[in-house]
């Protein structure tokens, strides 16, 4: 078997009938990325592919630049003011010792579907990669809203501050028929969560003029926050998006939550236990106002961030700088919340991702208590971050399988800020047919090829168009042409 071959990943003969005659050709549905709406409105040319891959003026890999960190690779090469070609060769020389990683699959995966790149890269053919890439990267398949259109998607979700005018989205809003795709917003009101933060203050400022609510009170804070909600569903946002590193459920009283408002705002500090009860009672609300909208609300917990400050000082969050979180009891506090708000009947639709594997049987048997209203209204979400690779999704896959109903899957999604990441899709639908042809080799499902086409089909796509409810006034096929991929399969 040669590097990422036809049977890549694939290695049953169901696998590979189920991949090929079903999964393959399926369109794709990111909801939840975070790439920059933007870079999408705009439609440049990359100048080089240092800049997709690496560093862009506004973000870069924090995956790669781990990667080279740990091959000795100066900063001055990862996020520094060096010489684009100098980077791209540094990451060239880091990617052949990178084989086992996810990122060497994936970085193969991108040179091979979009730039006909068989070989593998290595510091030696560097140079005639970077010229052959470079060469296309200026060609019109390669703007942005191509790459996601020649990539068979038909719905992209960004994370959107809640202040956010979604300027951007109403432009790309005029534009989908043409882009043959949507650009949609999904609400991350990380600002409202971490509290603690010396812009706090200004922050809320901020929010009482998007919203035009004076924010005095946090019952202020959450009628600005309906007011965004409105506001986001009428851009057709569907999703809500929440980090939580750590959480510990406590109740408290109104006057308690504008007593801990006011000492953020002062840049008071903010007790531990005073944190818990602000952050418990603002989901509470989020939960609210998340059912009352019928949105999806997606909780990402147990991670750690920013563990090296020097370097967190000069370069800011999501560098590289993050680990898995180590909270054993996390779930039983979203336990408690849970319960509590099942109570008032206002638990919404809810996808659950922990960076700690250890959390998945907690959260997916938790997620079972809850599922009344609509079918698989609570979902384990996709192997998350460091859990993205070949095993991380064969145990959420196996997890979900035994505690829930896999068939309603909502599926994959990119969480990246790169166009070239699109493969990833290819790559969870290999593992996905993969699992379920080992199923089938072990006597544990039927050898049924339309009904498991069908499962794999529902997992890639279907599901996901029917959960999000991002077409509801009219199919795709109705808005958007069909496009013909030029990009090598």
């Amino acid at each position: 078997m040669t590097l990422l071959d036809r049977d890549f990943l694939l290695t049953n003969e169901w696998g590979k009938k189920l991949f090929f005659d079903y999964a393959k050709d399926m369109p794709i549905i990111d909801f939840h990325c975070h790439l920059n709406p933007e870079e999408i409105y705009e439609n440049k040319n990359y100048e080089n592919i240092t800049r997709v891959w690496i560093n862009e003026d506004h973000y870069g890999d924090h995956y790669k630049w781990r990667l080279m960190r740990a091959n000795g690779v100066p900063e001055e090469l990862i996020t520094g003011d060096a010489d684009d070609y100098e980077k791209f060769l540094a990451w060239a020389g880091t990617i052949e010792k990178a084989v086992g990683n996810p990122v060497y699959e994936w970085t193969h995966l991108e040179l091979r579907r979009f730039f006909g790149i068989d070989e593998p890269l290595t510091r030696k053919n560097a140079p005639e990669v970077w010229k052959k890439a470079n060469a296309l990267l200026q060609t019109d398949d390669f703007k942005p809203r191509n790459l996601i259109k020649l990539s068979n998607v038909k719905a992209v979700c960004t994370t959107d501050d809640p202040a956010s005018d979604l300027h951007y989205h109403k432009l790309l809003k005029k534009d989908e028929r043409e882009n043959g795709f949507r650009t949609l917003p999904a609400m991350r009101p990380d600002n409202l969560i971490q509290i603690n933060k010396p812009t706090f203050a200004e922050y809320l400022k901020k929010l009482g003029k998007a919203s035009g609510i004076e924010i005095n009170s946090f019952r202020d804070l959450i009628k600005a926050m309906d007011q965004r909600f409105q506001y986001f569903n009428d851009m057709g946002g569907r999703l809500s998006d929440h980090s939580l590193l750590t959480y510990h459920y406590a109740e408290a009283t109104d006057d308690e939550l504008d007593a801990i408002m006011k000492k953020a705002e002062a840049n008071e500090e903010v007790t531990g236990i005073e944190y818990d009860k602000w952050l418990t009672m603002f989901l509470e609300e989020m939960m609210k106002l998340n059912t009352k909208y019928n949105w999806t609300m997606q909780f990402h917990i147990n991670s750690i961030r920013d563990l090296n400050h020097p370097m967190f000082k000069q370069l800011g969050q999501d560098t590289g700088y993050d680990a898995m979180g180590t909270q054993p009891d996390i779930v039983s506090h979203m336990q408690q919340l849970y319960t509590k708000m099942r109570d008032t009947n206002d638990i919404p639709k809810t996808i659950f991702y922990s960076l700690n594997p250890n959390d998945w049987m907690q959260l997916v048997t938790l997620m079972g208590c809850f599922l009344e209203g609509g079918k698989q209204r609570m979902q384990l979400g996709a192997a998350w971050w460091f859990n993205d690779t070949a095993e991380g999704m064969t145990t959420q896959l196996r997890d979900f399988a035994q505690q829930s109903l896999l068939p309603n899957f909502v599926g994959m999604l990119t969480d990246s800020r790169s166009f070239l990441s699109y493969p990833r899709h290819e790559y969870f639908r290999r593992v996905l047919c993969n699992f379920i042809g080992n199923l089938v080799e072990q006597g544990r499902a039927p050898e049924d090829k339309k009904y498991l086409g069908k499962i794999v089909q529902d997992i890639a796509y279907n599901n996901a168009y029917e959960y999000f409810g991002f077409f509801d006034d009219a199919t795709p096929e109705e808005l958007f042409t069909k496009h013909e991929n030029p990009f090598q399969y």
